[in-house]
């Protein structure tokens, strides 16, 4: 029975909010968990019949347990969805929820590449042993840095999605929401030498993998990222594609982008995740001052 309201519940999320599909297995797997142990309660309880102190035993037990204040937070979110889903529907007349706070969570400064090492990234990824492989890495690296994109949004572009008449980028991210991005001319030359280069697989993907009908892996993918970061001599430990969308977003604000133009372009439901940057800004900032502000210098003893 109440696994039907779970059901219920993630179904309206898939269709009404457009919630990715891990998001969804995650909030089924966090309201099973919170099911199984209030059903282990003396007497045993459930989500319909559970009060505030019994969820807040759970998260007790929870930290307990050494779970992090993050993984918490996202658990007290999905139940907090789904009580609100349950009052709505007349199931419950009350949310017990409702007064419990979120964890403070630590935020952690996003790391980032240096403009002068993004631009030696990109001339290494050009000299690569391999021409296609040196191929697939400029065009990846240039689309990556031109665009701030997820992996899963570059490695799933189809091959349409790249064209000489434009250079406007049609992106499906997290839930299939669509935004589009401008690309730089370098990003869209490197692309369609890929396309040239590729022509002959008949793979409706930009990025290929091995078999053409499906796209490159992360992992193959982040085997050329390793190599490249080797002819760049750049330390692999320090890059990522995450650490390239970083870099996209601090190198544009840095540059005068607006956070609102920059939320768009990311992808980001709430300008809260974007203002992370300015963060960064804030740190680099100081450390301007620091270095060059004649107040800031120790003088030294007359």
């Amino acid at each position: 029975m109440m696994n039907a309201r779970i059901e219920s519940f993630l179904e309206m999320l898939a269709a009404e909010k457009g919630v990715a599909s891990n998001t969804l297995k995650a909030y089924r797997t966090d309201l099973q968990e919170l099911t199984n142990f209030l059903e282990h309660q003396n007497p045993p309880l459930s989500l319909e019949t559970a009060l505030q102190v019994d969820i807040q035993r759970y998260f007790e037990t929870l930290s307990n347990s050494g779970s992090s204040a993050r993984t918490a937070a996202r658990r007290l979110s999905c139940f907090k969805q789904f009580y609100i889903f349950l009052v709505r529907e007349a199931i419950r007349d009350d949310d017990p929820t409702h007064l419990l706070q979120s964890p403070n969570i630590p935020k952690n400064l996003p790391k980032y590449l240096t403009e002068a090492e993004v631009n030696t990234l990109l001339e290494a990824s050009m000299l690569l042993d391999q021409p296609r492989r040196a191929l697939v890495a400029q065009a990846a690296l240039e689309i990556l840095y031109s665009a701030g994109l997820r992996i899963s949004e570059l490695l799933s572009l189809r091959r349409e999605s790249i064209s000489s008449k434009t250079q406007i980028l049609r992106v499906y991210g997290k839930g299939g929401k669509e935004r589009l991005i401008p690309l730089s001319e370098d990003a869209v030359k490197a692309a369609l030498r890929l396309k040239i280069e590729d022509k002959g697989l008949k793979s409706p993907y930009l990025f290929p993998g091995r078999d053409s009908l499906h796209h490159l892996t992360r992992q193959g993918f982040d085997k050329i990222l390793y190599d490249v970061c080797l002819k760049a001599d750049i330390d692999p430990e320090r890059l990522s594609p995450h650490v390239l969308r970083h870099s996209f977003a601090s190198h544009m604000l840095a540059h005068g982008a607006d956070l609102r133009s920059l939320q768009m372009m990311l992808g980001h439901s709430d300008i809260s995740t974007t203002q992370i940057y300015t963060h960064v800004q804030t740190e680099h900032l100081q450390q301007i001052v620091k270095n060059y502000h004649p107040l800031a210098r120790k003088t030294a003893k007359i």
